[in-house]
């Protein structure tokens, strides 16, 4: 039997913990994602140290979905393994959500949003991980074929039936947020927490969503701060072979990196530099600068990089004239 892991008594010392909109629950300042790194094509050792040591850290959200691997699955079945062989004494102190939303398998009730495959995926979710519940069920994009109110109402079923604790919606709009934030309070279950993409080169949300999370009280947990890779040092000087950029598939395309682009991410890094920070580090604290961000959701390929980003907790503050320079680089043709 593999030995239990013996978490830092400290744990909790240096991270933050934010409460999540107008809820109960406090999230940790960063929380780890399991989108990349945490397949059944990875190594189940490495993806075991980066779970234990961002517990020791103090990161006690863990962030999944159905199809992340790959194969798709397959990252809920290495983060139950190392759950129940390490982590299983401690639940109580762990967020764990997941999602669905994305083809996970064939046929008509394999995607989307309705209440047959929700529910469906979650029991599945739940297996895999050798769970009773998730903390927080999220649909995990909008389904422009099926009534909302059927999408929202799985949630409120998950809820209820005490498969989920708390329910989410992730990639929504502005309006469909709102519209989704009124049901579920309706329905006694409210909306906990919206989980968009938002970096500085991805500013999307401000342009109406993250007003009306701060009017319904909802919590927001960005994904891809670092904009797929860009905003670390990887590309200052152009595009590596070994890359995303470089892949003929991938979410980050070569043609997205542009000399444009890369002579203000160079920028933006000068600035991380006299603020005593990596890039990456100065990325992840501008987004935490907004009140109605809960967490930030990161991920990692090695410990190190867990580590790395875990310090950009230790200077968040941004002075009005380094706030202005970064708005000037970022608006730069």
């Amino acid at each position: 039997m593999s030995t239990p892991h013996l978490p830092a008594p400290d744990r909790y010392d240096s991270m933050q913990y934010r409460r999540c909109g107008r809820s109960g629950l406090k999230l940790p300042a960063l929380s780890l994602g399991l989108w990349h790194n945490f397949g059944g094509v990875d190594t189940l050792e490495n993806a075991g140290q980066m779970i234990l040591r961002a517990f020791d850290l103090g990161v006690t959200h863990f962030d999944l979905a159905n199809n992340y691997g790959p194969p798709p699955g397959s990252a809920e079945e290495t983060f139950g393994s190392v759950l129940h062989s390490k982590l299983a004494a401690h639940r109580d102190e762990l967020i764990i959500s997941t999602k669905a939303g994305y083809r996970m398998w064939p046929g008509p009730y394999g995607e989307w949003g309705s209440r047959k495959y929700l529910l469906s995926s979650l029991d599945q979710s739940l297996k895999r991980m050798r769970l009773d519940y998730v903390d927080i069920f999220y649909h995990h994009r909008p389904d422009p074929d099926t009534p909302l109110e059927e999408s929202l109402g799985a949630l409120v079923q998950a809820v209820r039936s005490g498969r989920a604790l708390y329910a989410g919606v992730s990639n929504y709009p502005a309006s469909l947020a709102a519209q989704a934030a009124d049901y579920l309070r309706e329905e006694k279950v409210p909306l906990l927490i919206h989980q968009p993409s938002y970096s500085m080169l991805n500013r999307w949300i401000e342009d109406g969503l993250t007003s009306v999370l701060e009017e319904k009280g909802v919590g927001c947990i960005p994904f891809s701060p670092l904009a797929q890779g860009l905003l670390t040092n990887r590309y200052l000087a152009g595009i590596p072979m070994d890359s995303r950029a470089a892949r003929p598939t991938g979410f980050l395309q070569s043609s997205a990196v542009t000399e444009e682009k890369i002579s203000r991410i160079r920028k933006l890094n000068d600035l991380a530099v006299e603020r005593g920070q990596t890039l990456a580090q100065m990325a992840v604290a501008w987004i935490l600068r907004l009140p109605v961000v809960t967490s930030v959701l990161v991920g990692a390929s090695r410990v190190a990089q867990l580590e790395d980003t875990v310090a950009s907790l230790q200077k968040l503050e941004f002075s009005a004239d380094e706030l202005s320079r970064i708005e000037t680089i970022l608006r730069e043709p």
